[in-house]
């Protein structure tokens, strides 16, 4: 039995094995799911799902319930949050600056991919290279973020560029970490029948490393894609700049409009979910490939 065969097995779920049937040679059936298994599938599902929808209709009802005694100062109005996004939305203003966003959080998220990968990976082969950069990684993790855009901004001037830099070190610690993980507790056993068979770097890593470290890279990546937005807000509120969800954050704490506030924080959220949203459809895609 082969390496590949051997891996296919060990990735694969029992009930998704094909097995033949007495009808000939060759022959298959598809696996029969029991309706009980059914019921409680399409129940998980519907428990998955409804915990979060009760918890925003109870928060949606608080809010309701507290607007009328608290001051518009410090709580508006569901309406007049609704009314502003509603507005924003039609004017483009907050596409617009969403846009801005998601352009310096991807392209720190993407960059920081880039580095942690094969920094991941150095990591949990080479005990060398790990004892030269985890301290520095550690170190980069524990100075915050809102103290080294300063000098940032210092070397690189305003704009794009130190905004994108702060997004990578925001996420480029989890994301390093995480990878390290997934490869460090691959099955041994696998990467010794490959090497008995005389497989070389490549086809190893291809083959053997890549696909059982998947679901750990797949986390960092879905990790990393939803903390750039934090990256890109921070460095938004430093860079004081006309653009970006950010700067219509402080824009709307300028001018105490709560409205527009907590308008901006529910794009946000959207935004936030969307990425993990796609995170996750990346990740089936991943595992519908391996």
């Amino acid at each position: 039995m082969s390496v590949k065969t051997t891996l296919q097995e060990r990735l694969a779920p029992d009930n998704d094995r094909i097995e033949p049937v007495d009808g000939g040679p060759g022959s298959a059936r598809a696996p029969v799911v029991p309706r009980g298994q059914a019921t409680q599938a399409v129940m998980q599902r519907v428990l998955s799902i409804a915990p979060p929808v009760l918890l925003a209709l109870v928060l949606l009802a608080g809010w309701f319930v507290a607007y009328g005694h608290v001051s518009k100062l410090y709580l508006p109005a569901p309406g007049d949050v609704f009314a502003t996004l509603t507005s924003g939305i039609a004017s483009g203003l907050f596409l617009s600056n969403a846009l801005v966003t998601i352009e310096e959080s991807l392209l720190g998220f993407v960059l920081a991919l880039v580095i942690a990968l094969p920094m991941g990976y150095g990591i949990a082969k080479s005990r060398l290279f790990a004892a030269t950069v985890q301290p520095y990684l550690a170190a980069g993790q524990a100075i915050p973020a809102i103290v080294i855009f300063p000098l940032l901004i210092l070397w690189f001037g305003y704009g794009l560029f130190p905004i994108v830099i702060l997004c990578t070190l925001v996420v480029l610690f989890p994301m390093v970490i995480t990878t390290a993980l997934g490869f460090q507790t691959i099955d041994h056993s696998l990467v010794d029948a490959a090497r008995v068979e005389g497989a070389s770097a490549w086809p190893m890593f291809a083959s053997i490393e890549f696909p059982l470290a998947l679901p750990a890279i797949m986390a960092a990546i879905r990790t990393g894609l939803t903390l750039s937005i934090v990256g890109a807000i921070v460095g938004e509120f430093i860079n004081q700049g006309d653009h970006g969800l950010g700067s219509l954050v402080l824009s709307a704490g300028n001018q105490y409009d709560s409205a527009l506030l907590f308008a901006t924080l529910f794009v946000l959220a959207l935004m936030a979910a969307l990425y993990y949203g796609f995170a996750w459809a990346l990740t089936k895609l991943a595992n519908s490939i391996y």
